[in-house]
């Protein structure tokens, strides 16, 4: 029974938090997407660099806080910071769109020539993070590290191995939960969050209902931002920020939200929790685990892992490949915004 319990503390420790915790990032990133999509009918390749923007504003207001004394005690300032960078997000977010989308969209152009301009986008946001924040790594230093400790654990349970909850993980599952409560409220009880969902499903019979479609766009924008920012700082304090981390992050982020079925919320969060769980998974050496549960005489003498971390992003890609050769539409129909 003790090897049992010390199984169960290790999968707990290194691949049921920490994929919860990297599916909640993915759910928000891939709702930004979806909501494009659903929305403005393009796929945003500049998402990844959207949140990369958002998280490094973010850190410039946690440090001009910080220097002003303020905190929150046992929470990260950065907290305190994400409102702030929400809103350079979604000035910059919007201001792209009039400066760039806006002029293809006025001219009915085909969705794919606003994708291939949101590719654009994506460069030009990450040379301006690049340029403004270097391409280092950087760690938010701040707050209780740890809600639960490895050592406390074992002297209070008596097991070998020591259950650990980083404060950051417990901080990301809460506020994703928040948050993606927060837009399925909007999305249905609000007056513009319903104008967005007859948008998705029928541009022409909107307008024709008196809903202002710039406004709509200007709101998704603002949201998506916002969604970005979010997904960004939560990711950054769970692990550190670095600008290309952000850019691979589109990769699992596009797999999440495809395989949900773009367009569909409820699919972006699935995908994001399937993708999470399917990379840590398949790149976790089960070789300790293995030898808690089974006989002596067959314990494995390899690491017992599939793929090493170096190669995690494989897992998106393959299931990527695997949802668009056999449904295409993803696990949950998309390509309307329905909450």
């Amino acid at each position: 029974m003790t090897d049992l319990l010390n199984a169960l503390v290790l999968m707990l420790n290194f691949v049921i938090i920490p994929a919860t915790s990297y599916g909640a990032q993915l759910a928000l990133g891939a709702l930004g997407v979806t909501l494009v999509y659903g929305i403005l009918r393009f796929g945003n390749f500049a998402h990844g660099d959207t949140m990369a923007f958002g998280t490094m504003f973010t850190i410039f207001f946690t440090g001009l806080f910080k220097s002003m004394g303020l905190s929150l005690g046992l929470l990260p300032t950065a907290l305190l910071a994400l409102p702030f960078g929400i809103a350079v997000t979604a000035l910059y977010a919007v201001s792209m769109d009039r400066v760039v989308y806006r002029h293809y969209r006025v001219k009915r152009s085909a969705p794919v020539i606003l994708t291939i301009a949101s590719v654009g986008v994506m460069f030009v946001t990450n040379s301006v993070v690049r340029f403004m924040i270097g391409t280092n790594e950087q760690r938010f230093n701040d707050g209780q590290k740890f809600i639960i400790k490895a050592r406390d654990f074992k002297e209070w349970s008596g097991l070998n191995e020591g259950l650990k909850l980083k404060t950051t993980e417990a901080l990301t599952i809460v506020v994703a939960g928040m948050a993606v409560a927060a837009l399925f409220w909007f999305l249905q009880r609000t007056r513009m969050g319903k104008a967005m969902r007859a948008y998705s499903d029928n541009e022409d019979l909107a307008l024709l209902s008196g809903i202002n479609p710039e406004r709509v766009v200007m709101v998704t924008w603002i949201i998506t931002a916002g969604l970005a920012t979010l997904a960004g700082v939560l990711f950054g304090l769970d692990k550190s920020f670095k600008p290309f981390t952000y850019f691979q992050l589109l990769l699992p982020i596009f797999a999440a939200a495809i395989l949900g079925g773009v367009g569909n919320p409820l699919g972006a969060i699935a995908g994001g929790f399937v993708v999470a769980f399917s990379e840590v998974m398949v790149t976790y050496p089960y070789k300790k685990f293995l030898r808690y549960i089974m006989p002596e005489n067959l314990e494995p003498s390899g690491l017992m892992q599939l793929l090493t971390v170096d190669y995690k992003f494989a897992v998106s890609f393959i299931i990527l490949v695997a949802v668009l050769l056999i449904k295409p539409t993803g696990l949950f129909s998309g390509k309307v915004i329905r909450a």
